[in-house]
């Protein structure tokens, strides 16, 4: 089915940029002011060779005035070139991250992450929560943690109504297609959304999979539906399969792919049920085999982030977030809070050529916690004396 631009709403979230460089001549600037001699000055305009005095501070200001447009020329020059030492530079690059309904998960970080290195960010979000998300990019409700490094404000070229579940049309139940959270939206099957973003921008270079849901994730396995982890499995890991499927024929050779996982893919974490560690297993296989056959084929990596606990809204749907971050906190080899950044930085570095040779990977980002054997705050090591 052709998709239709109109059919996909636009954000347009652009904002003024922040000289930095201008910022960074008025601290050289500074530093010319504070080599000068201040009680050499005062003794000069005390005495008799005022005109002296005057002429040295004008031939002093049209040096440092010379300086500063020399140093902003080489600026303004160099902005467009090569960045110094070893960056993640994604400067031409477009990425479609998947997932993403608010301002504060790890697919939002992501985002930011990419848009800090250079990349131009595409958004597909779950139709039912479209508008609000819309609405609140906006109305500046994300304006604060839109800030990037640089001052500059995140800019999303265009959002995406997107339900992965789905593959194409012909997929989709009635009773979704007459459901009122999804009136006023067309187009947001995998099939159409790739189409969509075809017709809108030809090629992209990044695909981000940062979904995941389970209807029963707070049941224990043995008390899980068929339908339930099924579900589960189709929501959280059948959809990364289906993005690449759709997507990859649109993805320039040299293009990467990142999903999210979780430690319970291959660790007991009682309370993660419902079908969910299964999924997330699913997904690390699936990570494997995809690096194989995207490799060969499109030349296109294929990479997976384990990240660690964050109490996202999506991560507090299944009850117990905050006690695995103070479980992490506890027992960690790092013991610090994990920040949505260090996630999304870790993403960069995968999506980038910096990491041109890494592919079929699970790289874990939790302060380490994936390497404890024993939780060290038990009370049966309390005589042990643990680092801390």
């Amino acid at each position: 089915m052709a998709a239709s631009a109109t059919s996909c709403a636009q954000v347009a979230a652009s904002r003024p940029r922040i000289a930095t460089s201008h910022n960074r001549s008025r601290c050289i600037m500074a530093n010319f002011g504070s080599g000068i001699n201040v009680t050499s000055f005062a003794n000069l305009k005390s005495s008799s060779h005022t005109s002296s005095t005057m002429s040295l501070c004008q031939s002093f200001m049209s040096t440092t005035t010379k300086a500063k447009e020399t140093f902003i020329k080489a600026m303004a020059a160099s902005s467009d070139g090569p960045l110094p030492g070893l960056p993640v530079d994604l400067r031409g690059k477009r990425a479609f991250i998947a997932g993403i309904a608010d301002d504060n998960g790890y697919g939002w970080a992501i985002a930011k992450s990419l848009a800090a290195a250079g990349a131009e960010i595409l958004v597909g979000t779950w139709v039912p929560a479209l508008n609000i998300f819309e609405s609140s990019l906006r109305r500046g409700k994300f304006d604060e943690s839109r800030v990037l490094p640089d001052g500059s404000l995140m800019e999303i070229s265009k959002v995406y109504p997107l339900d992965a579940v789905y593959d194409s049309p012909e997929d989709v139940p009635e009773d979704v297609k007459t459901n009122k959270r999804y009136a006023g939206s067309s187009n947001w099957t995998v099939k159409e959304a790739a189409q969509c973003v075809k017709q809108d921008f030809g090629t992209i270079d990044i695909l981000v999979h940062s979904l995941a849901n389970g209807p029963e994730v707070s049941k224990p396995l043995l008390e899980t539906s068929r339908h339930g982890y099924l579900a589960a499995v189709s929501a959280s890991s059948y959809s990364f399969v289906s993005l690449l499927k759709h997507f990859i024929p649109i993805m320039n050779p040299g293009g990467a792919t990142v999903s999210l996982t979780y430690i319970a893919a291959e660790r007991i974490i009682p309370g993660y049920g419902g079908g969910m560690s299964s999924a997330k297993a699913a997904l690390e296989s699936d990570t494997k085999v995809l690096a194989f056959e995207a490799g060969r084929k499109h030349k296109v990596r294929v990479n997976t982030i384990s990240a660690g606990p964050l109490g996202s809204r999506a991560a507090k749907a299944i009850g117990f977030i905050d006690m695995m971050i103070n479980y992490s906190l506890e027992n960690a080899p790092l013991q610090k809070e994990l920040k949505a950044e260090e996630v999304g930085n870790a993403a960069a570095f995968l999506a980038s050529p910096l990491a041109s040779a890494i592919t079929g990977t699970v790289l874990y980002v939790d302060n380490g916690l994936n390497a404890m054997g024993v939780s060290v705050d038990s009370p049966i090591f309390k005589d042990l004396n643990t680092p801390k």
